[in-house]
């Protein structure tokens, strides 16, 4: 099983402390950027280097992303925790994050803001404030990094926004490989920059864990070969502790959620999680939630009774676009009909990442 976050914080010095990271590769002491070139031998001119050791261009994540302007620059980051928040403004388009050892556990970026946090300058940071890293530029490509927010309920009793992300993705064409998102509520924000955008983002051989929606957004997003997990929670005397998906697909927008040929799985009692909700926000009233399951491994964790159920009575599940397609496991068992809408086989041969993502395959990519 990968080391989830939990297993960071139970590895940590402190309770407070940093994510603790595992043992780092014998290269990072001698060659912390591995295959990846060195600032005395960049891959490209456009090549920066990252290491909280001071053998690369910057110490600090923030500080190479604010240094690499203009379009298609890379980051090589060597093994290490970056304790810090990072923004990629629009601006800089076709950026790619390599986590040099090829190991996410060993290059992790994590911070600790609510929503509810306070700010400096007062007020609070709310949702989308809380992010970890936030990613509005087109084209931007992760491959080997933890995103991580680590902040915990149990230590702010006081605030009421426990909304807590990891990572924010806004822009079209942002591919995720071989990455994890750490976090409890609202680890993964797949969104856009715009009700009217409809941004594609491709999530492939990644690790999400949460408890309460903590994979949701508008984004058109496709999750193949991913793992999804969802956390034990000592807080609630009973379920549902929490629910994975939760997007807010707007009604113009042919694709939202398409999850393939991945798994859920729990440490949760079983049939403690639904599946999802449907999340019609505030700021787009007839956004048309939609979520395609198919092909994918459903833990006893999920209640396959009723795995759907409503954010706000004002939008019932049912209304919105939620569908399956030969799950298997546990959790998909149907057992209540009506509760579990499938595809048809003819509506499933649409149903796949080529239609999702259209003239763009970034899994053709290196």
């Amino acid at each position: 099983m990968p080391l989830s976050r939990r297993g960071f914080l139970t590895a940590s010095a402190g309770a407070a402390a940093a994510p603790a990271l595992a043992s780092a590769p014998a290269f990072a002491r001698t060659r912390p950027f591995g295959r990846y070139g060195s600032p005395a031998r960049r891959l490209t001119p456009g090549t920066l280097y990252v290491d909280p050791h001071g053998r690369g261009d910057f110490t600090s994540v923030r500080a190479a992303v604010t240094a690499a302007t203009g379009s298609g620059r890379t980051l090589v980051i060597a093994p290490g925790s970056y304790r810090e928040t990072v923004a990629v403004d629009a601006g800089r388009t076709e950026m790619t994050w390599i986590g040099a050892s090829e190991n996410p556990r060993d290059v992790v970026i994590v911070y600790d803001n609510a929503a509810g946090t306070p700010k400096p300058g007062g007020g609070t940071y709310g949702t989308s404030g809380s992010a970890t890293t936030t990613v509005q530029a087109d084209g931007f490509t992760a491959r080997w990094i933890t995103f991580a927010n680590d902040w915990l309920r149990a230590d702010h009793p006081d605030i009421s926004g426990t909304q807590a992300v990891a990572l924010k993705a806004q822009g079209d064409r942002s591919a995720f490989l071989h990455c994890r998102f750490l976090g409890h509520q609202d680890t993964l924000y797949a969104d856009s920059t715009a009700l009217g955008v409809f941004a594609r983002q491709y999530y492939a051989h990644c690790y999400a864990e949460g408890d309460v929606d903590f994979v949701f957004g508008r984004a058109a997003a496709v999750y193949e070969h991913c793992h999804f997990r969802t956390l034990n929670r000592t807080d609630l005397a009973a379920a549902p502790y929490g629910f994975v998906f939760a997007p807010s697909t707007a009604a113009a927008n042919p694709r939202g959620y398409l999850v393939t040929r991945s798994r859920v799985s729990s440490e949760a009692p079983d049939a403690s999680y639904k599946l999802a909700r449907p999340w019609v926000p505030g700021s787009d009233p007839t956004a048309r939630p939609m979520l395609t399951v198919r092909d994918t491994w459903l833990g006893p964790g999920i209640d396959a009774d009723a795995p759907y159920t409503n954010m706000s009575a004002a939008h019932p599940w049912q209304d919105q676009r939620f569908a399956e397609y030969r799950d298997t496991g546990p959790g998909a068992a149907v057992t209540v009909p009506e509760n579990r809408p499938q595809l048809t086989d003819e509506q499933a041969a649409s149903a796949t990442r080529a239609d999702w993502l259209g003239d763009w395959t970034p899994w053709k990519e290196g």
